[in-house]
C-alpha cells in the first residue's frame, strides 16, 4: 500500500521519537520534530489511526502499530540506501546527503529499491553508521557504544553518529573523524570528561563530552 509523503514523514518521525514501539510520543514532540502545529498533528494522527498505522490516545500519546512500523522502516530503508548511493556513487560528502535523501526516500517503487540495493552490493549501514533495514524490515543490531563511555588508553573504530545534522558532520570532517576511522583515547579529563584522541591520520584532537556522546564506536 502506498502512502502520501506527509503520512510517511509522520510515521518516520513517530518511529524515531518513540524508538519503534517502545515509547508513546506526545503530540507536542511530533509538532516540534516536523515544525508544524499541534492541531495539524492531531488531524494527521486521526487519519493514520483510521488506516491502522498508529495507536493514538488523546493525552497519552501515540505509537506506531506493527503495520505502521513496517511502513516507517520501508521509508528508512529507502532513505539510507539513497544516502549510500549519493556518497559511494555520486561522491557527495556524508554531510551533504541527508536532505537529498529526504526527497528521494518518497520514490517508493519496490523494483527500483530492489535494484538499487543489489547495485550497491546490499550495504548493511549508511554513511553515518546507521543500519539499513532489509527488505523484510529487519534492522541489524550492531555491537556499538558511544565514545563517552570508553576507557582511557583504549582503541576503537568509529561506527557512526547519533546526530546527522550538517554542522555536526562538518565539524567531524574538520577533525578527520568519520565511520571506519580508528581512534586511540589518549586522555580523559576527570573534570569535564573531555577527551584527547589520536586519529588514524596521526593527528590529535580534543573532543568535548557533548561531542563524544554523539559518536558511536566499535571495538578495534
Amino acid at each position: 500500500m502506498r502512502y502520501t509523503t506527509s503520512e510517511e514523514n509522520y510515521l518516520k518521525a513517530i518511529f524515531h521519537l518513540g524508538h519503534g514501539q517502545q515509547e508513546a510520543v506526545l503530540t507536542s514532540e511530533i509538532a516540534s520534530n516536523l515544525n508544524t502545529t499541534a492541531a495539524s498533528v492531531t488531524d494527521m494522527l486521526k487519519k493514520l489511526s483510521e488506516k491502522e498505522l498508529v495507536s493514538y490516545e488523546r493525552y497519552r500519546g501515540v505509537r506506531v502499530t506493527r503495520k505502521g512500523e513496517r511502513a516507517a522502516l520501508d521509508v528508512i530503508r529507502r532513505h539510507r540506501l539513497w544516502e549510500v548511493f549519493l556518497t559511494d556513487v555520486l561522491k557527495f560528502g556524508w554531510d551533504e546527503v541527508h536532505h537529498l535523501a529526504e526527497e528521494l526516500e518518497h520514490v517508493s517503487s519496490d523494483e527500483l529499491i530492489s535494484r538499487l540495493d543489489r547495485f550497491l552490493g546490499h550495504p548493511r549501514f549508511d554513511p553515518h553508521g546507521d543500519p539499513i533495514p532489509d527488505k523484510n524490515g529487519k534492522l541489524l543490531a550492531g555491537k556499538v557504544r558511544s565514545l563517552d563511555g570508553v576507557n582511557q588508553g583504549s582503541d576503537w573504530v568509529v561506527s557512526g553518529v547519533l546526530d546527522d545534522a550538517t554542522p555536526f558532520l562538518q565539524f567531524l570532517n574538520r577533525k578527520g573523524i568519520r565511520p571506519g576511522i580508528r581512534l586511540n583515547v589518549i586522555h580523559i579529563d576527570p573534570y569535564d570528561q573531555s577527551m584527547l584522541v589520536a586519529v588514524e591520520s596521526g593527528r590529535e584532537e580534543y573532543l568535548s563530552f557533548d561531542v563524544t556522546q554523539l559518536i558511536t564506536v566499535a571495538q578495534a
